[in-house]
């Protein structure tokens, strides 16, 4: 697998990039100090896994996800243990790492990215969406129940589940925000956050980084609002 590697530390990219050279699979191309020219880079060239650090400064792990398309395989390398339940929301994400890493642990993190195809983005067990028209099938408890799809004003992203908020009832269904997205009219709902998905339509207010949609306040995220100013009616 080629591979590259992205971390502000020098000291950090020197230990991973040595880790990398004692597996026969891996070949390092590239190492990064930040995502930006990770990114660059990324325009022009493809890679099979990439080694990413979450805090670095001005633009953190999970921006540099969000904004290039179509993310390879990705290890998170990280002194912060916080992150973990938040970074598997992503399908690219295969493991998480924190540092210091162990050879041993480090090669059980490369069997996971060897063993996962890079086109898979649903697990065998979830519970997949279906729509029709403007109806939206989820399983819930071995039953199909139809919600109306106009009537959806906000997704969110809680671990493994997603909470689907209606006018009427909420849903908690098993599957991921990524797959619930695909399945929601593009001109009606925007992601506006790694966690969260609005019907825009609802929105009652905007303040700084945030939506007010019903009593929810959402936050935006920096990559998302240019495109969340183009889709309101400005005066």
């Amino acid at each position: 697998m080629n591979c590259i590697i992205i971390d502000d530390e020098a000291t950090a990219r020197a230990i991973i990039g040595q880790l990398c050279t004692e597996i026969n699979d891996l070949n390092v191309l590239e190492e990064f100090p930040n995502a930006i020219q990770a990114i660059k880079y990324l325009n022009q060239n493809e890679v099979d896994l990439i080694f990413l650090d979450i805090h670095m400064p001005d633009f953190t792990g999970f921006d540099f996800i969000e904004t290039i398309k179509n993310p390879p395989r990705i290890i998170l390398t990280t002194s912060d243990a916080n992150f973990a339940i938040q970074a598997f929301e992503y399908d690219c994400i295969v493991d998480y790492l924190v540092k210091p890493i162990t050879p041993e642990r480090f090669q059980k993190a490369i069997q996971k990215a060897q063993s996962k195809s890079p086109t898979s983005s649903v697990s065998k067990s979830e519970k997949v969406e279906s729509s029709t028209g403007n109806d939206l099938y989820v399983n819930i408890d071995r039953r199909l129940i139809k919600i109306d799809i106009p009537s959806i004003y906000l997704v969110e992203a809680k671990g493994d589940y997603i909470h689907v908020k209606t006018e009427g009832q909420n849903y908690t269904v098993h599957s991921t925000l990524k797959k619930i997205e695909e399945k929601l009219p593009k001109d009606l709902f925007l992601k506006v956050h790694r966690s969260y998905i609005i019907n825009v339509d609802k929105i009652i207010d905007i303040e700084d980084n945030s939506v007010l949609i019903k009593r929810d306040v959402i936050p935006v995220s920096r990559s998302n609002r240019p495109e969340l100013m183009k889709r309101l009616n400005l005066l």
